[in-house]
């Protein structure tokens, strides 16, 4: 078991318009997970991603997947 506590940061891509969401990357190698949280509510709740799964997540991000166009 860990205590490493969650270092939260947002993307420096952020407009800061109130959408974001923050990670917390620095516990993927003690815990294997990637935290993600709203940005608005720092004190709710946050889902736990396995890393593989956040990876494809950013990937296709990356590749355009979600794009709306």
């Amino acid at each position: 078991m860990t205590t490493a506590s969650p270092r939260w940061f947002k993307s420096s891509y952020s407009n800061n318009g109130g959408n974001c969401v923050e990670v917390a990357a620095n516990l993927v190698v003690t815990s294997g997970v990637v935290p993600v949280r709203d940005s608005k509510r720092p004190t709710g709740p946050a889902l736990n991603f396995p890393v593989d799964a956040y990876a494809s997540f950013v990937s296709g991000v990356k590749a355009g997947w979600f794009d709306n166009t």
